[in-house]
Order: C-alpha cells, then sequence, then structure tokens
C-alpha cells in the first residue's frame, strides 16, 4: 500500500520513534493513549486486518504474539492489567493489522 502510514512509518519514510523493531515487527507508542501504557504492535508488511494473516504470514504472527507476552513481562503488567485489542471489518482506523497493547488497567480504572 502507497499510502497506508503504518507502511511508511516501517519504511522510515516518517520518522517515528520505535520502542521496539525487528525485521518484521515495528513497536511504538500510540499516539492517542487510552491507558498508561499503550502500545501499537505492528506487522511491516501490509496485512489489512487480522482475518487476513495467510499462510505466508504466520512467521509474522508468532513473532507478533512472542512481542506482546514480553512487553506484558518488561512493563510489569500481569500485576498492573492489560488488554489486548485489534480492531477489523472497518472498525479500525488505519487499514493495517495491528494490535493495541493498554496496560496500567486495573479493575477500578477501565476503559
Amino acid at each position: 500500500m502507497n499510502d497506508c502510514i503504518f507502511c511508511k512509518i516501517g519504511k522510515h519514510e516518517i520518522a517515528k520513534e520505535f520502542t521496539l523493531e525487528t525485521d518484521q515487527v515495528i513497536v511504538f507508542p500510540d499516539i492517542h493513549p487510552l491507558a498508561p501504557v499503550h502500545l501499537l504492535i505492528v506487522p511491516k508488511k501490509h496485512i489489512q486486518e487480522f482475518t487476513k494473516i495467510g499462510k505466508g504470514e504466520q512467521k509474522i504472527w508468532k513473532e507478533m504474539v512472542k512481542i506482546l507476552a514480553n512487553l506484558i513481562k518488561k512493563y510489569k503488567l500481569e500485576k498492573e492489567g492489560y488488554r489486548i485489542v485489534t480492531n477489523g471489518g472497518g472498525a479500525q482506523l488505519i487499514d493495517h493489522f495491528h494490535i493495541h497493547l493498554m496496560g496500567g488497567i486495573s479493575k477500578e480504572r477501565r476503559i
């Protein structure tokens, strides 16, 4: 996708400070955080949404899940509470599959 902002960020065409970057995945803070920790986990390859993850993207998906688990541990969110969210079917603001990791969400502080 030529006009996809996440593709441009992944290709370093748009400057962004990454929390983490691998060959296949980038992680960076959401520009409109809804929680004390609000990170986006984004594949560099353009995948429109969750249901479009094919056999060719299984390695990317596995890496994203591993990164999620590591971020939950890094930010000690097991004790502080966390939420993992993805949108699809037209509900996403950017048509590029990504996962929101929101942390620091206790039972008292729900979104």
